[in-house]
């Protein structure tokens, strides 16, 4: 939990309410032996939003089960322990994109705490989600993993106006300010 713990303090929250949520995901590495696990109400999960630098795009994904587009992302698996590593293994399954690298650096983007609703014998729960951006150089290589779940280039404008989640919505304008600089 050493590589979380360390972004994390490296970090620097936007506003109160991203610090209560980089709060509960230290008190989360505190005190969960394993704050990755499924097993817990609240668990760590990493996302990250896929932008293409010269184009100033960003890739968005249909999420069947939020019914919104979305970034890539996810749970990790077992024994995965590095946010940006799950990010990036995400982000190569879920677009088909090899070339992924953190950008412009692997700093953590953005922190949220984020409700899951109840499904199937899983219960709701919340994902504790630590967000970076990843960068591609091949934009025109991306490849749904499933038919369920298309995958869109978007500008920022038209990735604003895809999403409903504030959340995201944030994450993209965290996205806009360094693609435009």
């Amino acid at each position: 939990m050493a590589v979380l713990a360390d972004l994390l303090d490296r970090y620097r929250p936007a506003d109160a309410a991203e610090e209560a949520d980089v709060d509960r995901v230290r008190r989360l590495l505190a005190d969960a032996p394993d704050p990755w696990t499924r097993a817990i109400p609240l668990h760590v999960t990493a996302s990250a939003l896929i932008v293409h630098p010269p184009t100033r795009r960003v890739l968005m994904r249909w999420h069947a089960r939020q019914e919104a587009w979305l970034q890539v992302g996810g749970h990790g698996d077992p024994g995965e322990t590095d946010p940006v590593a799950v990010a990036l293994r995400e982000g190569v399954e879920e677009t088909g994109l090899r070339d992924l690298g953190a950008w412009p650096d692997a700093a953590i983007v953005h922190v949220v705490v984020v409700p899951v609703n109840a499904k199937g014998d899983e219960p709701a729960h919340e994902h504790a989600d630590v967000r970076f951006l990843l960068a591609t150089d091949r934009p025109g290589e991306a490849r749904p993993e499933k038919p369920d779940a298309p995958l869109r280039w978007l500008t920022v404008p038209d990735a604003l106006a895809a999403t409903s989640e504030p959340n995201l919505r944030e994450t993209i304008t965290r996205a806009a300010r360094l693609l435009e600089a």
